[in-house]
C-alpha cells in the first residue's frame, strides 16, 4: 500500500521534474542563439563604418546614403526587440546592399583591395547571420511548442515560462537592393 502510494506521488513529482528541465533547456538554446545573432550583427555593425568611409571617397555626393547608413546601424546597436531588430537589420540590410551597389557607378571603387576585401567580408557575415537566424527560429518554435504542449503546459505556467518572438523576415528584407536612381 504505501509502495502505490509512493510511486502515485513520484511518478508525477518525477515527470514534472523532467519537463522543467527540459524547458530550462530548451529557454536556454533560445538564449544562445539569440546571443550568436547578436554576435555576428555586432560584426556587421563593426564593418559598416569602414564600408561607408571605404566609399566616402570614391562617392563623396552620396551623403544621404550614408547619413541613412548610420542612422539605421545606431538604431539597430541599440535595439534588443527581435521583432524591432528584424525591422531595423532589414532597412539597414537593404542601405548596405546600395552601398555595395555604388561600385557599379564608380569603376575605380570595384578596383580598390580596401573595398573587395569589405565587401567579402560582408558577405561571409550575412551568410553566418543566415544561419543564426534559422537556428535561433527553430529554438523558439522547440521552446514555444514545449510551453504550450498539454500537459507539459501547466508546468510552464507555474514555473513562468513564457514564448519567445521569432525573428521574421520582412519583405524588404527579401527585396534586392535599388540605387537611388533606378527604375
Amino acid at each position: 500500500m504505501v509502495y502505490g502510494f509512493s510511486a502515485f506521488l513520484l511518478i508525477p513529482l518525477g515527470w514534472g521534474l523532467w519537463v522543467f528541465n527540459r524547458l530550462v533547456r530548451l529557454r536556454n538554446r533560445v538564449r544562445a542563439a539569440w546571443s550568436d545573432i547578436d554576435i555576428q550583427l555586432t560584426r556587421r555593425h563593426d564593418l559598416i563604418p569602414m564600408l561607408v568611409e571605404a566609399v566616402r571617397g570614391y562617392a563623396a555626393h552620396e551623403q544621404t546614403l550614408f547619413k541613412a547608413v548610420a542612422a539605421l546601424r545606431t538604431r539597430a546597436v541599440e535595439s534588443r526587440s527581435p521583432a524591432e531588430l528584424a525591422t531595423l537589420e532589414a532597412a539597414l540590410e537593404q542601405s548596405v546592399g546600395r552601398l555595395i551597389l555604388l561600385d557599379e557607378a564608380y569603376p575605380d571603387l570595384k578596383a580598390s583591395d580596401n573595398f573587395l576585401r569589405l565587401q567579402r567580408d560582408l558577405v561571409d557575415v550575412e551568410e553566418h547571420l543566415q544561419y543564426a537566424r534559422r537556428f535561433y527560429n527553430g529554438a523558439v518554435r522547440e521552446l514555444n511548442d514545449g510551453i504550450q504542449r498539454v500537459p507539459d503546459l501547466l508546468i510552464a505556467r507555474l514555473f513562468g515560462f513564457a514564448s519567445a518572438e521569432f525573428y521574421l523576415a520582412r519583405e524588404s528584407e527579401r527585396a534586392a537592393p535599388r540605387l537611388e536612381g533606378e527604375t
